[in-house]
C-alpha cells in the first residue's frame, strides 16, 4: 500500500484524516506562514496548502502528501489565530453579528506529479455577542490555537446563527470529501 503523509502536526487534521480508516503518518512541514503583501485570504491558504505538500512531497518520496492550511476572512482581511485569551476576545468581538469566510485549501502531491488542488468556502453567521458572553465562551473553551479562536467542534458552534458549507469538514481545519477526491484523482486507493 502506498504511504500516505499528512503534512501537518494538528491534532484537528489529524483527527478528521483518521476517520477515513487509512494509515497514515504526519509530518510538521516547518513552511513560513506570513502572508504576502496584497496577498488575498484565499490565495494565502492556497500557497501555504500547496507549499506544505511540496516540501513533504520533497522529502518523501513515493507518499502521497496532504497539505492544507485555513484562512479566516473578515471583511476581506485575514485573521489568524487569536494566540491569547486578549486576542481571543478581540477577535470573536470583531466578528460578533457578521459574517466570516473560512476559507481551507487542500493540496495532494507526490514527487513528480502535478498538485492537485482544491478549496472549500464556509461562510459563518455569528449571532451578536455581548463582551460577557465571549468572555465566558474564551475561559469555557481554549481556542486561541484556531482561526478565529472557535471550535465548531464544540462548544464554538453555539456562537453561531448559521454555518453555509459544501463539506461538514471543513469548518475543523480538512475538508474531508474534498481530501479524498483529490486523493482518488491522485491515485490513491480508499478503503
Amino acid at each position: 500500500m502506498a504511504r500516505l503523509v499528512l503534512a501537518s502536526t494538528s491534532p484537528y487534521r489529524r483527527e478528521l484524516l483518521s476517520r477515513l480508516r487509512m494509515p497514515f503518518e504526519t509530518v510538521r512541514p516547518e513552511v513560513d506562514e506570513s502572508p504576502l503583501h496584497g496577498e488575498t485570504p484565499l490565495a494565502l491558504a492556497e500557497r501555504l496548502a500547496r507549499a506544505k505538500a511540496a516540501v513533504i512531497a520533497r522529502r518523501e518520496p513515493g507518499a502521497f502528501v496532504i497539505g492544507s492550511d485555513q484562512v479566516a476572512e473578515l471583511d476581506g482581511q485575514p485573521l489568524g489565530k487569536g494566540g491569547d485569551r486578549t486576542g481571543a476576545i478581540a477577535q470573536l468581538g470583531a466578528m460578533s453579528g457578521r459574517e466570516v469566510l473560512f476559507r481551507t485549501a487542500v493540496c495532494v502531491q507526490r514527487e513528480g506529479d502535478p498538485p492537485r488542488m482544491a478549496t472549500d468556502t464556509t461562510t459563518v453567521r455569528f449571532r451578536p455577542l455581548s463582551f460577557a458572553e465571549i468572555e465566558r465562551y474564551v475561559d469555557a473553551e481554549a481556542a486561541v490555537d484556531c482561526a478565529g479562536s472557535f471550535k465548531a467542534e464544540g462548544l464554538g458552534i453555539t456562537l453561531f446563527d448559521a454555518i453555509d458549507s459544501s463539506d461538514p469538514t471543513a469548518l475543523i481545519g480538512l475538508p474531508l470529501i474534498i481530501t479524498a477526491r483529490l486523493l482518488r484523482e491522485a491515485g490513491f486507493v480508499l478503503p
